[in-house]
């Protein structure tokens, strides 16, 4: 079983968590044509590697964080709050 650290709480089981989709999406506004639209709601980066992702702990404090994650390993790299600013390594780059 893989453990998560709760930026809030600390390591806690994976089972407490729920994955909330690629990190750092920015919304585009409302004058983008469908074509741009589609491409925000149905397309992510599914990369092998480094990953920057959003996770929840449910069954925990309820907070959203952030978290950079090896796909390749499961491994957590790095864990943190929302606001924090994105890694600076290229999402996908295998360390």
């Amino acid at each position: 079983m893989m453990q998560i650290e709760c930026p809030y709480c600390g390591l806690r089981d994976e089972i407490e968590f729920s994955f909330g989709g690629e990190a750092y999406l920015t919304r585009p506004d409302l004058s983008v044509d469908d074509v741009e639209w589609t491409q925000y709601l149905y397309f992510r980066h599914n990369l092998k590697g480094l990953h920057a992702e959003r996770w929840r702990h449910t069954h925990g404090c309820g907070q959203w964080f952030n978290a950079v994650r090896d796909t390749a390993t499961h491994q957590f790299v790095k864990s943190g709050e929302t606001a924090d600013q994105p890694p600076q390594r290229r999402i996908g780059e295998i360390a």
